[in-house]
C-alpha cells in the first residue's frame, strides 16, 4: 500500500466513513505499532521519518465534529503505520498472536511436507511442496538452496569437464565451490548462467512470464538459448546485477538491486515484493503458507510493492486486499478472491 492509499484511509477513519472491517485494520495497526521492529532504519532516521509523514498527515486529515478523532498520542501510530506499509521502507517482525479468524475465514495451518528426492538415470531429483524449502550440499562443496514449489536435477557425480545443474522448476540460491577446471553451469530451458566461484539466485516458476537471474556476489555469463538449446546471444553480470527474460517476448533486460535481501529475502521467510505483477504475488503467498489462490474476482492484472515476515496468511491478505480494493474469503486450503462490495 502506498502512503496515499494510507493517508485516505486514516482521513476516512477520522471521519467515520470506514467500513468495519478497515476499521477493524486500522485499529489493529494502532495497537501492534510498536510491538513491531524495523532491521533497517536507525532511530534517527525513523524520527525524522515519523516527523515528516505526521506533518503531512496533519495538514491533509482535519478532525470532523461528528467523529471519532484520532487521539494526538495516536498520530505517531498513524504516522508509523505509514512507514510499515509503505512500500520498501520496512521489513517487520509482528511480535503478536494471530489474530482469531472471523466464522467463514478458517485459518489454515501451514504443514511442512517433506520433500520428494529420487534418483533416476544417474541423476538426483528433489522437488519442494508449496510450504517447504530445502538445503542441499553437492559432492563438489557448492550448496543451493531450494524455494518451495521447486524442482531441481543434477548428477549423482559430476564428470571431469562440467558441474551442470538442471533447475526445471521454480527458485533456488546457487554458492558455487571454486573449480576453475570445470565449469558450473545452471540450465533452467531458457537460459544457462555460467559461474566460478560465485553466489547468485534464479527465479523461473513454470506460472510467472520471467526468468530472472540476480548475482550476489563473483561473475556470471547469462546464455539466452535458442530452440535446439544453443546460445544465441549472453550477457554478463557483476555483483547487485541482475537480469530478466521475458517468457513471450524473448528480450533479456539487465537491471541493478540495491539490497540483497531484495532477491534472497525467501530464504529468511520474508515474502517480498517489488512492483511484483499479480502472478508472482500469488506464487509468493501460495509458496509461503502452502495455499491455492483463486482469483473470482475482475481484477487480474496489478502491481504490488510490500514486505512481510512473520505475518498470518490472513494479516497479508488483509493488507493486500485492503490496497487493492478486494476482498477474500479462506476455504480450507484455498484463498478465493473477490470484487470487494
Amino acid at each position: 500500500m502506498d502512503t496515499e492509499q494510507i493517508k485516505i484511509l486514516l482521513e476516512r477513519y477520522n471521519q467515520g466513513d470506514c467500513t468495519p472491517e478497515e476499521a477493524a485494520i486500522v485499529d489493529q495497526w494502532f495497537e501492534n505499532i510498536n510491538r513491531h521492529k524495523s532491521t533497517y532504519i536507525a532511530d534517527k532516521e525513523l524520527d525524522q521519518e515519523l516527523d515528516s509523514i505526521r506533518l503531512q498527515l496533519n495538514e491533509h486529515i482535519s478532525p470532523a465534529p461528528k467523529t471519532r478523532h484520532i487521539r494526538t498520542r495516536y498520530w505517531y501510530a498513524a504516522a508509523a503505520a505509514v512507514v510499515l506499509l509503505a512500500a520498501g521502507l520496512f521489513w517487520f517482525n509482528s511480535q503478536t498472536s494471530p489474530a482469531r479468524p472471523a466464522a467463514g475465514n478458517f485459518q489454515p495451518p501451514v504443514i511442512a511436507l517433506q520433500s520428494n528426492r529420487v534418483i533416476r538415470n544417474g541423476f538426483v531429483e528433489i522437488t519442494t511442496p508449496k510450504g517447504n524449502r530445502e538445503s542441499i550440499t553437492l559432492e563438489d562443496g557448492s550448496s543451493l538452496e531450494l524455494n518451495a514449489g521447486s524442482k531441481v536435477r543434477y548428477p549423482e557425480h559430476f564428470d571431469a569437464g562440467s558441474r551442470t545443474i538442471f533447475l526445471e522448476e521454480g527458485e533456488a540460491f546457487f554458492n558455487v565451490a571454486p573449480d576453475p577446471a570445470r565449469q558450473f553451469v545452471v540450465n533452467t530451458g531458457e537460459l544457462a548462467t555460467t559461474a566460478l566461484g560465485t553466489a547468485f539466485n534464479i527465479r523461473a516458476y513454470a506460472s510467472e512470464h520471467k526468468v530472472t537471474v540476480a548475482l550476489v556476489s563473483g561473475k556470471v555469463k547469462v546464455d539466452q538459448l535458442d530452440k535446439n538449446s544453443r546460445p544465441a546471444s549472453s550477457l554478463i553480470l557483476l555483483p547487485s546485477e541482475q537480469i530478466s527474460y521475458d517468457r513471450i517476448s524473448l528480450n533479456l533486460v539487465k537491471s541493478v538491486f540495491s539490497k540483497t535481501e531484495e532477491v534472497t529475502g525467501w530464504k529468511q521467510g520474508y515474502l517480498v515484493f517489488r512492483d511484483a505483477p499479480y502472478n508472482e504475488i500469488v506464487t509468493g503467498i501460495e509458496n509461503r503458507y502452502g495455499i491455492t489462490v483463486v482469483n473470482k474476482s475482475d481484477k487480474k492484472e496489478w502491481n504490488y510493492n510490500g514486505a512481510f515476515k512473520n505475518e498470518s496468511l490472513k494479516d497479508v491478505m488483509d493488507i493486500i486486499c485492503l490496497a487493492k480494493s478486494l476482498s477474500y474469503t479462506i476455504k480450507n486450503d484455498t484463498v478465493y478472491l473477490q470484487n470487494k462490495n
